[in-house]
């Protein structure tokens, strides 16, 4: 492609990036960067914000929603994005309309084309654009999916809008990243990891009501997201009895649990894990450092299917979650009702450490 100019030889560099699915120079300039908030800002409202970024500095990134646009807040809105319709075709948003396989499917052919697309939709209706995403993966295309209303968050939507055991089966299929942040800049994180992707696709599971965000100059900085799991908070000489383990909205639910712990004299640990599939992709050391195999006392918290979670609690180990569908009722009564609340982790943190 030639580029604009006097000199007809010229020759632009980007279409080769485009290509070769490089990012161009200053891809992640501005991206956000939350200040420490107790009552804190949904998963879906900072990826609303991080894609209006991402799409101004990417030329070919672009995407839209399953006709759920306004919820999974994936509309561009800066000046310009535009949409893209018969008579405007360079436009950022795309309206796929009802139909999430169709979208999955066609966010696959917009990256066979070198394009940086995405699609979006409930998490639970991620069921319906299944096959096309077991293509991308097959394909080997870094294709982005951005599910939003990721657990009992959606609360009186009830169980069919309740995704249990969608986290899962995800994690079990090959070449898939899925990553489940804990508050904003996680999502900020999650995305600069997604981005740099060129071979494998990625799912994103967001939060739709507020999570609180973290103080990062307490706990440690949203970085560690791109090793999949880190140290979040640890006891005062790095040497943990109990560690507590959580990826989303569950996160902060652990870090109430572990200050309550080190008030009470108990060495906890808190490990914030959105990626398994990134942190079986670290050494053993790492692995060994966020996780000693010497400390047996385990819990981890995860409003979702328990399957899987026996990998990293161990035989001795508990995992606080999903055994049965959920149900409608306001979003705390659902956490007292399944045990999702601060006490309920320290009292099974107490008990593992009771048999140790």
């Amino acid at each position: 492609m030639v580029a604009v100019g006097d000199d007809d030889s010229a020759v632009s560099p980007v279409p080769y990036q485009e290509q070769r699915r490089e990012l161009p120079a200053g891809w992640d300039r501005n991206l956000p960067v939350f200040p420490a908030d107790p009552k804190g800002l949904a998963g879906r409202d900072a990826s609303g914000q991080v894609l209006n970024v991402l799409a101004q500095n990417i030329p070919w990134f672009l995407g839209g929603s399953a006709d759920l646009g306004p919820s999974n807040k994936t509309r561009l809105k800066y000046e310009g994005a535009g949409d893209v319709q018969t008579g405007s075709p360079g436009g950022k948003n795309l309206h796929f309309g009802i139909r999430e396989h169709a979208m999955a499917a066609a966010v696959n052919g917009l990256s066979l084309s070198k394009l940086r697309a995405f699609g979006a939709t409930f998490f639970i209706f991620s069921d319906y654009a299944r096959p096309a995403i077991r293509l991308s993966a097959l394909m080997e295309l870094p294709t982005i999916f951005v599910f939003t209303h990721d657990a009992m968050g959606d609360g009186e939507d009830g169980p069919t809008h309740q995704p249990v055991e969608q986290l899962a089966s995800f994690r079990a299929e090959p070449g898939l990243v899925v990553l489940r942040p804990g508050d904003a800049n996680e999502v900020v994180e999650a995305y600069r990891y997604i981005m740099q992707l060129r071979h494998e696709p990625a799912v994103l599971a967001l939060s739709r009501q507020p999570l609180p965000t973290l103080d990062r100059s307490k706990y440690a900085p949203a970085s560690g997201v791109a090793r999949g799991a880190y140290v979040l908070g640890d006891a005062p000489d790095g040497k943990p009895e109990v560690i507590l383990i959580a990826s989303g909205s569950e996160v902060s639910l652990c870090v109430d649990a572990h200050e309550e712990l080190l008030a009470e004299g108990i060495r906890s640990r808190v490990v914030s894990m959105p990626s398994w599939d990134i942190f079986e992709h670290q050494t053993r050391e790492y692995q060994d450092s966020v996780l000693p195999p010497d400390v047996k006392a385990r819990v981890a918290v995860e409003q979702a299917s328990t399957l899987g979670w026996e990998r990293y609690v161990g035989r001795e180990g508990r995992v606080i979650g999903m055994h049965t569908f959920g149900a409608s009722a306001p979003l705390k009564e659902l956490q007292k009702k399944f045990g999702f609340e601060p006490d309920r982790v320290v009292a099974v943190a107490k008990e593992l450490l009771a048999k140790h």
